[in-house]
C-alpha cells in the first residue's frame, strides 16, 4: 500500500461534559497538528498516490471550516463532546466528501482509504481511519 501525508494545523475552543474530563469541562483552547494520509494499492500513471498540492488544498479547506471556532457554539456539534478522536472523524469524513466531489481530481479515483491524525502534543494524538 502506498501513501502520502499532508499536514495543517487547527486552533479551536471547546468544553466537555462528564467527570472523566476534569478541568477540561470548562471552556478551553486546543491547538492540533492535523495529518491526512491518503492510501492506494498502486501508483497512478504519473507514479504518485495523489497530487500533494490538491491534497494540501483540500485539507486546508476542511480545517478552515473549524479553525478559530468555539465548537460549543457550532450547530453541528450540539450535545457532542468534541474530543480529539471525534474531530479526527469529522475531518476525515469531510475530506471524503470533498474527494467524492472531485476535489482531488481524476487521480483520486483509486484511493482506497484515508487516515486523519490530530496531534494534541508531542506525546499524545488520536486518529480515525476510513475507507473511500
Amino acid at each position: 500500500m502506498f501513501s502520502i501525508t499532508v499536514r495543517d494545523h487547527l486552533m479551536i475552543a471547546h468544553s466537555f461534559r462528564g467527570e472523566v474530563f476534569g478541568p477540561a469541562q470548562r471552556l478551553h483552547g486546543a491547538t492540533f497538528l492535523v495529518d491526512a494520509t491518503f492510501r492506494r494499492a498502486q501508483l497512478d500513471e504519473d507514479g504518485i498516490v495523489v497530487d500533494i498540492g490538491l491534497a494540501t488544498r483540500e485539507l486546508h479547506a476542511v480545517v478552515e471550516e473549524l479553525n478559530y471556532r468555539n465548537l460549543d457554539d457550532e450547530p453541528d456539534f450540539q450535545g457532542v463532546n468534541t474530543s480529539t478522536e471525534f474531530l479526527a472523524k469529522v475531518i476525515a469524513d469531510r475530506l471524503a466528501e470533498r474527494i467524492a466531489k472531485g476535489g482531488l481530481g481524476e487521480g483520486a479515483k483509486d484511493l482506497v482509504g484515508i487516515t486523519v491524525t490530530l496531534h494534541e502534543s508531542h506525546i499524545a494524538w488520536a486518529s480515525y481511519e476510513r475507507a473511500l
